[in-house]
C-alpha cells in the first residue's frame, strides 16, 4: 500500500509526489532508512552516484521485496511488495559528463543499485562551463530509448540551461529536480515546467531545516494542529510539485509522509507565497561546474 497519490510523467510514467530523498545519509545508514521508510509506505526513493549510498539503497529495498510485506503505523501488513511499486532515481556526477563517460557511469550504478532498469535517471548539475550537457542528455536519451530507464531528466536548470538543452533533444525531461521551499519559490522556472509538460521537484523541500522556524509557517501549523514540516510539504503538495524530504528517524519518516488528510486554505498558499526571498540553501547552478 503506497500511502503518497502518484502524478503522470510527461511519457505517461507515474511517480509519487512525495518521496524520500537520501542526499548526505551514509550508505550504512540508506539500508535501515529506505527499509524503514517502504514499511511507513514510502514507494519513491531518491538518490545519486554522489551520494555513495547506491549499494545501501539496493539493500534496504531488497529486504523489504524479501521480506514479502511492510507493517503500517497501525500494525497492519501492507500487501507483498514487488519492484514495480518501488520508483527509484539515481543521477550522473558532474565528473561523468560526456556521451561515453555517462554511459559508463550509468552501468556503475545499475551495478550499486542492483536492478534491472532504474525508474528515472537525471543529470544532477548543468555544469555549464564545461559545455557537455547536451551530450550527456544524448547519453541518457539512448538508455531511455533502449528501455533501461523509464523516464529521463535533469537537476538544477535554470531556463538558459534548458533552452539550451532542448534546441537539440528528441526527448523533453520529465522533470527538473530543483532547490524548492518556500523562501526560494523559483516561479519563473516552475511557469516554463508547466508550459513544457516537465515536472517540477523540490530537493531541500523543507530549505534544510532552516525555513521551519519562519513566523508563518509556525502560525499555520499551530493553526492546524500540524509541524511545521508538515505544513510546508502540504504547501509542495497543493502546489502540484514532487517533493523528495530527508529524514533520519521513523518517527520523522512517518511525520513527513502524514499530510494526505488536511488541506491549507488558500489564505494559508498565499502567505506562504508572500514568504518568497530567492534565498539558496545550496549552491546557485551556475556556480556549480
Amino acid at each position: 500500500m503506497r500511502t503518497s497519490p502518484r502524478l503522470s510523467l510527461n511519457n505517461g510514467v507515474l511517480i509519487d509526489q512525495l518521496g524520500f530523498g537520501l542526499y548526505k545519509v551514509p550508505a550504512a545508514e540508506a539500508e535501515g532508512l529506505v527499509a524503514t521508510a517502504l514499511a511507513a509506505g514510502y514507494r519513491h526513493f531518491d538518490t545519486a552516484a554522489m551520494y555513495g549510498n547506491e549499494t545501501g539503497v539496493a539493500r534496504g529495498i531488497s529486504s523489504q521485496l524479501d521480506a514479502g510485506s511492510g507493517s503500517g503505523g497501525s500494525g497492519e501488513l501492507f500487501p507483498p511488495l514487488s519492484r514495480e511499486d518501488v520508483f527509484v532515481t539515481t543521477k550522473v556526477w558532474n565528473d561523468h559528463h560526456g556521451f561515453d563517460a555517462t554511459l559508463r557511469a550509468f552501468d556503475d550504478s545499475m551495478v550499486n543499485l542492483g536492478l534491472d532498469y532504474v525508474d528515472m535517471y537525471l543529470i544532477h548539475w548543468p555544469c555549464p562551463r564545461r559545455g557537455l550537457f547536451t551530450e550527456t542528455y544524448r547519453a541518457l536519451e539512448t538508455l531511455y530509448r533502449e528501455g533501461r530507464v523509464r523516464a529521463i531528466g535533469v537537476s538544477n536548470f535554470q531556463p538558459a540551461h534548458l533552452d539550451r538543452l532542448l534546441a537539440g533533444a528528441e526527448v523533453v525531461p520529465a522533470v527538473n529536480q530543483i532547490e524548492l521551499h518556500p523562501w526560494l519559490q523559483q516561479e519563473e522556472l516552475r511557469s516554463k515546467h508547466a508550459d513544457l509538460g516537465i515536472r517540477t521537484e523540490a530537493w531541500s523541500p523543507l530549505g534544510r531545516g532552516q525555513v521551519l522556524a519562519d513566523p508563518v509557517i509556525q502560525a499555520c501549523a499551530a493553526e492546524h494542529g500540524r509541524t511545521p514540516a508538515q505544513v510546508i510539504l502540504r504547501w509542495h503538495m497543493q502546489l502540484g510539485n514532487i517533493a523528495i524530504p530527508k529524514a533520519s528517524s521513523e518517527a520523522r519518516i512517518r511525520e513527513n509522509l502524514d499530510v494526505f488528510n488536511f488541506e491549507l486554505s488558500a489564505r494559508d498558499m498565499a502567505a506562504i507565497n508572500a514568504l518568497d526571498r530567492g534565498q539558496r540553501t545550496g549552491s546557485h547552478p551556475d556556480n556549480v561546474n
